[in-house]
């Protein structure tokens, strides 16, 4: 019986009429060429048959093959949206993706991740780990890129505007006339703060102030806890802006059941623009913070610094967009 021989990167460069060095780098995900040579190149992987042999690229290159990524919360879906784009990138690089969820602690136990960066090439993580888990992060040895913008020079980060997200909303609301803007926070993400400034920047120039109430959590549950502390007693806002849309879909819900009609009696907006709120009653308002394409971008951007092909640091950032429903209307007289 005789044994096919199995195609080579060889094979494929000679049926692409490439280098094999353009066909690693392609492969790798390390290297961008003309449409018409990437599709030369993969018409001749599918019509070779060929296939990365990840054990004989980890012994010839000292790598793994595998990159990491380190999400706060599974069960969140802009985290989900963020594994996705990673998931996807990873896999056209011809590397595959080991992850750690820290459950929402700022704080991760350091002996999980660095469990997983021992088998990794690099990683892919939250900005919103505090300042001492990236310090000790960045001194594991591996490529490290932060999905949100971190802010620190020399890091290399790829996230939304928060402050441009910000800014979106209460110019939104200010011109549907509202006077009374609460925003419910999450001061445990670094992410608040862009927000709050960019809210706060709308309101000063429709001469309003923002009020703020801090939630210990950016889950549904704090924001039916938030609703109660809004709509009992005192001077009920005219509109809520919320720090993500989870938050934002407990608070719709608790308001409900106290009551208060939305958008007639509350206005109601929020960040990320989670499929979810585009089928609760009323549709959200919300910003689009690009999670699945950060994610994507995050990990192209980890290739490359895995294969050295970029130099400095860089803090890519995506534009947010906001994206009106239901769940906002024009304050009634």
């Amino acid at each position: 019986m005789i044994n096919k021989r199995l195609p080579t990167l060889r094979d494929v460069a000679a049926a692409a009429n490439v280098s094999t060095a353009t066909v690693s780098k392609y492969c790798s995900g390390s290297g961008r060429f003309s449409p018409a040579v990437e599709a030369s190149i993969q018409a001749a992987i599918e019509q070779l048959g060929y296939r990365t042999n990840h054990m004989a690229r980890s012994i010839a290159t000292g790598r793994s093959g595998a990159v990491g990524l380190v999400v706060l919360d599974l069960g969140n879906p802009h985290f989900t949206g963020i594994v996705k784009g990673a998931s996807r990138a990873a896999q056209a690089g011809d590397y595959s993706l080991a992850f750690v969820d820290t459950s929402e602690s700022q704080a991760p136990e350091r002996h999980l991740v660095e469990t997983l960066s021992r088998r990794v090439d690099g990683l892919v993580v939250s900005s919103r780990l505090a300042d001492e888990s990236i310090e000790w992060l960045n001194a594991l040895g591996k490529p490290v890129v932060f999905f949100g913008r971190y802010g620190h020079e020399g890091v290399h980060s790829v996230g939304a505007d928060g402050y441009q997200a910000g800014l979106m909303i209460g110019r939104h609301l200010m011109s549907l006339q509202h006077r009374r803007v609460t925003y419910v926070g999450f001061p445990g993400s670094r992410w608040n703060a862009e927000r709050i400034r960019g809210l706060g920047e709308a309101l000063a120039e429709a001469g309003r102030t923002l009020d703020m109430l801090d939630v210990d959590a950016p889950s549904p549950e704090a924001g039916e806890a938030a609703a109660s502390r809004l709509l009992h007693g005192g001077v009920r806002p005219d509109a809520v802006v919320t720090y993500n849309d989870l938050i934002a879909l407990g608070l719709m819900n608790e308001a409900r059941t106290l009551g208060v009609s939305i958008p007639r009696d509350l206005s109601i907006a929020s960040f990320d623009d989670i499929a979810y709120g585009r089928y609760t009653s009323p549709t959200l308002t919300s910003v689009a913070m690009n999670s699945e394409r950060m994610g994507e971008l995050a990990m192209q951007r980890l290739l490359q610094l895995i294969h050295n092909d970029l130099e400095r640091p860089f803090d890519e950032v995506l534009a947010p967009r906001l994206v009106v429903r239901e769940s906002t209307a024009r304050r009634a007289s």
